[in-house]
């Protein structure tokens, strides 16, 4: 008989539970294969993504992060650029150490900041945050770090560096948040910030060496006349493109928080000024190209004041009073003669060509920044004499550059541009004088500098030509007799024009050299001169003293007595 012998239920049990350990194992196993098999996947993904799209564009998280573009000048050195940087801020709720020994320590490093008693209160506030330094160097960094103090902190963001200082400030404006406020980096803000060209920086159309030369001799002059501001403009007469525009004060755009409302503003294309006898040019080209004048010997009466109705008309004392052909009236910067062509003019062709000109709108350029000229709104026969000499009529300094480029470069006016302008792409502009009439002018031009008002304004071998201008300062209600502007607008060379450049001093003093005077024959323009001579070989003009403008038509008209020539500066 077979004996049955019975496998213990313990047994079977372990059998059991062995059986489901290794399945749990298997399923384990397999879930951290395919964990990492993902992990893996996430990997080659983003490899992908990083290396094979981005051969073709852009990653998206870089787009997202893309930094603001650079702003170059037309020789590519940088004028605006993004930078890496630390920012130094303190907790003060936070702070271990001894405020006061902290704080001497902070000012020792960071004298530019601020002084001991500066620090102090930035440590001591009650705030929980406070910025010591936004755009802090590593080696700075270090130190400030070495001084052991937790509630210091460091963060690592990127910043808008302006690396020439305060260098065409106006022209490139400045960021808050991110976004442009003014200047260029307002008006190109969408192509600043647009990553599809930040590879690619904005190219302007300024020179960095004309534009120091020209901020350093306008403010020389500001400070030397004491003027309450001032502004430049070099111009390209024959692309529009802006060369220096320099508008004093100015401001430091790294520390633009410091800059007060008027080193914000704009002189050159959002003020409007009165401009004076720089209009004299204007109005003997109307005259000239609508046929009112055919003859370089016609003359007109200034021997006395001209009285129309209850206004008198009159010119400097001192200055000639005869018969005084065109020529002779732009020398000698006669109110009494311009105004006598001007009504023969009319007011119809006077309006004509301030339109021409663009004196009834905003200057033309890419800023934001821009003033409405004041023009007259009702024009009687004494609006059209006095807006003859640039009395009764006001518009920015680029205005009058604009304007005075047409003058010279064969009679076509162009809007002005700060971006560079490729060989042959200038804008077309419209035509407002004759090639003839701007010869004609460019030969006038010339003997006002080197007979009359603008002798001051010439810089040897560049052939410049140019009118002063100096008007009574407008204010609300009518003039202020003791304040005065005070412009020289000139162009060079004048046998072939390359550029114009502008001058302007507002509220200028009278010194001890000028014996007092402080019309535009003494301060004005010998910036423009100086200027000239500064930067004429820079730009390619090659000073020459055997070439000029053949003015020997001209010459045989001229009033030749030169006990009567002008003494005092003119206008």
């Amino acid at each position: 008989m077979t004996t049955l012998v019975a496998r213990p239920i313990r047994q079977t049990r372990n059998v059991e539970q062995r059986h489901a350990l290794v399945a749990t194992q298997h399923m384990r196993l397999m879930v951290l294969m395919l964990l990492f098999a993902a992990g893996v996947l996430a990997v080659i993904a983003r490899l992908f993504l990083l290396g094979v799209l981005s051969s073709g564009g852009e990653d998206v998280a870089n787009k997202l992060t893309a930094p603001r573009g650079d702003i170059v000048d037309r020789n590519g050195q940088p004028l605006a650029r993004t930078i890496d940087a630390w920012t130094i801020a303190v907790h003060p709720r936070k702070l271990i150490g001894d405020p006061t020994e902290i704080a001497q320590r902070l000012a020792d490093l960071m004298p530019d900041r601020g002084n001991q008693a500066w620090f102090y209160a930035q440590l001591t506030k009650r705030s929980s945050f406070a910025y010591l330094n936004r755009r802090a160097s590593p080696a700075l960094v270090e130190a400030v770090n070495a001084i052991g103090e937790p509630g210091i902190v460091f963060e690592r963001e990127t910043q808008r560096l302006y690396p020439q200082s305060s260098l065409a400030a106006h022209v490139l404006g400045f960021i808050s948040n991110g976004t442009g406020m003014s200047g260029i980096e307002r008006a190109l803000n969408e192509r600043l910030t647009n990553p599809a060209t930040e590879a690619k920086p904005v190219q302007l159309s300024i020179d960095s060496r004309a534009q120091a030369a020209m901020e350093s001799e306008l403010g020389r002059a500001m400070t030397t006349f004491s003027a309450r501001g001032g502004g430049g403009i070099v111009l390209d007469v024959a692309t529009g493109e802006v060369i220096a525009m320099v508008s004093l004060p100015t401001f430091n755009p790294n520390r633009v928080g410091r800059a007060g409302t008027d080193e914000l503003r704009n002189v050159t294309t959002q003020s409007v000024f009165e401009l004076g006898s720089t209009f004299k040019p204007i109005t003997m080209a109307t005259a000239i190209d609508n046929g009112v004048v055919t003859s370089m010997q016609r003359r007109f009466d200034a021997t006395h004041p001209l009285q129309v109705g209850r206004f008198t008309i009159h010119d400097e004392r001192g200055d000639p009073k005869r018969w005084l052909n065109m020529a002779e009236t732009l020398i000698y910067s006669s109110n009494v003669a311009t105004a006598r062509v001007a009504d023969e003019v009319g007011p119809a062709r006077m309006q004509a060509m301030f339109k021409k000109m663009g004196f009834d709108t905003p200057p033309d350029i890419e800023l934001r920044e821009k003033g409405r000229p004041l023009l007259p709104s009702y024009w009687a026969r004494t609006t059209t004499m006095t807006t003859a000499y640039g009395h009764g009529i006001a518009v920015t300094p680029l205005h009058l550059a604009s304007a005075y480029a047409a003058l010279v470069n064969g009679g076509t006016w162009r809007p002005a541009t700060l971006l560079k302008v490729a060989p042959g792409h200038q804008a077309a502009g419209r035509r407002v004088i004759s090639e003839g009439t701007s010869a004609r002018m460019r030969q006038m031009l010339r003997l006002v500098v080197m007979r009359g008002t603008g002798r001051k304004g010439d810089a040897p071998g560049y052939r410049v030509g140019g009118k002063t201008g100096t008007a009574e300062a407008a204010v609300a209600g009518g003039y202020d007799r003791s304040r005065n502007v005070a412009t020289f607008a000139a162009a060079f060379p004048m046998d072939a024009p390359r550029y114009v450049v502008v001058a302007m001093l507002d509220s200028p003093l009278g010194t001890k050299e000028t014996y007092g005077w402080k019309t535009a024959a003494w301060n004005a323009a010998p910036v423009v001169g100086r200027t000239i001579a500064r930067i004429g070989a820079m730009l390619g003009v090659t000073p020459d003293d055997r070439r000029d403008v053949d003015v020997s038509d001209i010459l045989p008209t001229l009033w030749q007595d030169p006990s009567r020539a002008p003494t005092s500066g003119g206008q």
